[in-house]
């Protein structure tokens, strides 16, 4: 049997043909992307929760909403390094369109397991002098973010010990040895000391055994404080902070979220004003742009806290030594 149509409704017929590709093609789902996330939080941090919080709502201004066009991949190792490095190579494994690391300590190892796919880092003090870019304005290799001290604002954190404690003459500082960030905070941290009549013995937090020895034997003496550097003491901050209480030690933290959960005062750059700005650095690549030549940025938001509840429990603590 053959069918004939006439000239009219063929046009018709061919257009309509010519149509199904766009809708067949506007019915196809979006290319979903996938973003690896490494932060050196212990899974069920309040802090890594929220910031995993804002880091999607950010993304999501952009455009890219989870589950929709986008997967994202956490890993929370906690500050173990080992552990860090396993959970590196595990996002290098799922091949994502780009990584976002959180703290000093996580972005080298993640660097190590890959120098292709574009990494952008929150949280590093001098990502010149590690070795993960080789400049600020202009990276030049798979890195770029976002830094959050420099070294010479630590000594800060000892001016503001003397304050809030005057007769403090002896300071604990607590920090990651292996952390570059560590490492130069002290040294910031000894210049302002020795001015300021402050002698400082540098605690590991490595080892949670060994940071509680080294702290019962600190506070056998009097006059001492705690000063609590940047890098690789985070994920530690709870045992930090109740050995703070239980010795009675005046303490300045870095962050906020130190305060927060019960530190006597912090001060440092607001830690989510980054996520928001390095949620737009993902945007960008994954757009196409390349980490190489997206600048490293400095914070712009800083907070001094103070708690007031720990202030009172230790101004009642100094009234009962001298009572006693």
């Amino acid at each position: 049997m053959t069918l004939c149509i006439g000239r009219r409704e063929f046009i018709t017929l061919l257009g309509g043909a010519a149509a199904w590709p766009l809708a067949a093609h506007a019915q196809q789902p979006e290319r979903m992307r996938r973003v690896g996330v490494l932060m050196p939080f212990v899974a069920g941090d309040p802090e890594a929760q929220l910031r995993s919080t804002v880091l999607a709502q950010s993304l999501q201004q952009s455009g890219w909403t989870v589950g929709r066009n986008l997967q994202m991949d956490y890993r929370f190792p906690g500050g173990e390094a080992d552990r860090i490095r396993q959970y590196a190579a595990e996002l290098v494994a799922l091949a994502p369109d780009v990584i976002l690391t959180v703290g000093s300590i996580a972005v080298a190892p993640m660097q190590q397991a890959t120098r292709t796919i574009p990494i952008v880092f929150t949280g590093l003090t001098d990502p010149v002098g590690a070795g993960i870019v080789q400049s600020l304005a202009r990276p030049g290799g798979n890195a770029t973010g976002f830094t959050n001290f420099e070294y010479s604002m630590s000594g800060k954190w000892v001016e503001l010990l003397k304050q809030i404690a005057p007769n403090v003459t002896r300071a604990a500082v607590l920090r990651d040895p292996t952390a570059a960030a560590g490492i130069g905070q002290f040294a910031a941290i000894q210049g302002v000391a020795q001015s300021l009549g402050v002698e400082l013995t540098p605690v590991t937090v490595r080892d949670t055994a060994e940071l509680e020895r080294s702290m019962a034997a600190f506070a056998r003496f009097a006059n001492g404080g705690m000063i609590v550097t940047a890098g690789g003491t985070a994920f530690r901050r709870d045992i930090i902070i109740r050995l703070a209480s239980r010795h009675k030690l005046p303490a300045v933290y870095p962050f906020r979220y130190y305060a927060k959960d019960g530190g006597l005062i912090s001060y440092g750059p607001d830690t989510l004003d980054p996520v928001r700005r390095a949620a737009e650095y993902v945007n960008r690549i994954l757009k196409g742009e390349k980490a190489a030549d997206l600048p490293v940025q400095a914070p712009t938001k800083y907070e001094l806290v103070i708690n007031l509840k720990t202030d009172l429990v230790l101004s009642q603590a100094s009234r009962d030594r001298v009572a006693t």
